[in-house]
């Protein structure tokens, strides 16, 4: 327990050596560290001093926060840090859901290694502005399963703040996992003496995942993390109308693939049609949406992107959705919602960019 580390045989909601109710909360009983925690002398942790000096060189953190998982907060993450990436500010993407990470493929970085030098651990990078941590690029095999309890994802967690050498960022992006959990609190209590800018929560429309948004909403106000506002991912299915395929069903549940058919047609008889784009609501939105949600809880919307494809494509590639004319739907959604960040937030990095 050198430094205040939380030891790994400790129990799953330990509060840490230097709490002032450490051996004596309820979460203690039946650690074999109990007694020795209990007597232990307490005090600041020094660790936190080295986060502090670490994130001295970084102007502005964003937390990525999601209620559900499965809702595309990873995949924000990564168009958001693409995309300020490519307004020529210095960015890094922090990926703490240690269970599940999925960072290093939506940047096309599987397979890469964290190196370190006298300075630290190295960010792997994607563009020389854009860098990347995450436990992907410790696995030895990217299909093992993570299996830890929470005072050693807790302790990764503090070793990424502490030990990666970023250099001077003008934004930090911090993917966190879904809920509530360990996670969050001690990502909150490892920055807050450094200043956290706010958190984006990101949702699908439907109640289900809105519940949980709720949540993720009350928890921010309880830690005291601004809540920067809510993106509506999955927003409707929304594509040209000459990608979609057209299916005649039979009564047996096979189908007739008639989208040659089809095509032809429109070229002969409606040739306008083919610059259409076609949407269709894929998760049930007649209870308002995020934008209800946010209107009933105080909270900033940011905007809707809608499921598209081609970002789905873009994420599996690990590739910007901005840098190709594809993703006809998708890029100019989220590019509205990062100019409104940028304009409500942080105007002054605006300026300097111009």
């Amino acid at each position: 327990m050198e430094n205040g580390e939380i030891p790994e045989n400790a129990n799953e909601h330990c509060p840490g050596p230097q709490s002032e109710s450490a051996g004596k909360s309820d979460a203690c009983q039946g650690c074999p560290n109990q007694e020795v925690c209990a007597t232990a002398p307490k005090g600041p942790d020094p660790d936190l001093v080295a986060i502090a000096e670490r994130m001295a060189t970084v102007k502005h953190k964003i937390l990525v926060l999601s209620g559900k998982g499965g809702v595309g907060k990873s995949t924000f993450s990564a168009q958001l840090s693409f995309a300020l990436a490519a307004k020529d500010f210095q960015v890094g993407l922090l990926d703490i859901d240690i269970c599940g990470p999925s960072i290093p493929k939506m940047l096309g970085l599987e397979g890469q290694d964290i190196h370190q030098s006298n300075l630290g651990w190295s960010p792997v990078y994607v563009e020389s502005n854009l860098g990347v941590m995450s436990i992907g690029f410790m696995l030895p095999n990217p299909d093992e399963a993570v299996i830890w309890r929470g005072p050693r994802k807790n302790g990764l967690i503090k070793q990424f703040l502490k030990d990666v050498y970023w250099g001077e960022l003008d934004f930090l992006v911090v993917d966190a996992p879904p809920g509530t959990s360990d996670e969050h609190i001690s990502i909150v209590q490892f920055l807050q003496a450094t200043g956290i800018d706010g958190a984006i929560i990101v949702t699908t429309p439907q109640q289900v995942s809105l519940i949980d948004v709720r949540k993720e909403v009350s928890f921010c106000k309880k830690v005291g993390v601004p809540v920067l506002g809510v993106v509506e991912n999955m927003s409707g299915l929304c594509q040209p109308l000459k990608d979609f395929k057209f299916l005649k069903m039979m009564e047996n549940g096979e189908h007739t693939d008639l989208t040659e058919k089809v095509m032809e047609y429109m070229r002969e008889k409606a040739p306008e049609m083919l610059d259409l784009i076609a949407a269709s609501e894929v998760f049930d939105s007649s209870g308002g949406g995020a934008a209800k949600m946010c209107t009933e809880m105080g909270v900033p919307f940011l905007g809707k992107v809608p499921l598209d494809p081609q970002l789905c494509k873009a994420a599996e590639e690990g590739k910007s959705c901005f840098a190709e004319q594809k993703c006809l739907t998708s890029a100019p959604a989220l590019k509205n919602i990062v100019e409104k960040l940028m304009t409500i937030y942080w105007s002054e990095e605006m300026s300097g960019e111009q």
